[in-house]
């Protein structure tokens, strides 16, 4: 039978699957998210975090914290910019890891700095305002955190889950305060600039599209 006949060269060709949408795209994501612990672990093992490890522990979980946030803001933008519905996927995995973060970094305090005595941690998150601050951020993370599966939105309905998960705008805020009051004892403001300006122009973002889609209502 000649080539050209054959059954396999007849047979149409499958459309390739988009590498978003690949079933290996969200382990990927996990493992990556997962680079900055493995990161900071391999440096306590090579005493590598300077002459404050301490601090460069809670510093360093709560930078990551402020990141894995604004990766989670900037889904929804580039989706709508680069026409990429396929980027909403990832975005309670990249939320989650907000969360984790979060967690590393109170637990690096409570650990590093209080010596995991809650009456000491209690006592110093109601005495400083910007410790205060993050606490509330990480209390508004809570629900947003244990919402972020399929059940739990079949539970609350699509409307309620998404009017939680608005709580999202105040935790930004509260972590970029948090942020801001923590670098003022040093009067180092550049970085804290940085993010505030990241954060203002995907908050921006989102807030012009619910707008839109209210006057087009």
């Amino acid at each position: 039978m000649p080539a050209w006949t054959s059954p396999s060269s007849t047979e149409p060709r499958r459309p390739r699957r988009p590498l978003l949408l690949h079933p290996l795209a969200q382990p990927l994501l996990v493992l990556l998210g997962l680079l900055p612990l493995a990161e900071l672990i391999w440096r306590i093992a090579a005493d590598a975090l300077g002459a404050n490890p301490a601090e460069a522990l809670i510093r360093q979980t709560g930078d990551w914290t402020l990141r894995m946030l604004c990766l989670t803001l900037a889904v929804t933008p580039l989706r709508e910019a680069l026409g990429l519905p396929a980027l909403a996927r990832f975005r309670r995995t990249l939320g989650l890891f907000v969360y984790f973060y979060a967690l590393l970094h109170l637990s690096a305090y409570a650990w590093l700095d209080m010596g995991l005595d809650p009456a000491a941690v209690v006592t110093d998150i109601l005495k400083r305002p910007f410790i205060l601050v993050g606490f509330l951020a990480l209390l508004l993370l809570t629900p947003l955190a244990a919402t972020s599966f399929n059940a739990a939105i079949r539970r609350l309905g699509a409307v309620r889950w998404k009017r939680l998960h608005r709580a999202v705008y105040a935790v930004a805020g509260l972590a970029l305060l948090h942020f801001f009051w923590m670098r003022a004892g040093k009067q180092d403001f550049a970085e804290v600039a940085v993010y505030a300006a990241v954060i203002a122009l995907l908050l921006g973002w989102r807030l012009r599209g619910m707008l839109a889609r209210r006057r087009s209502a």
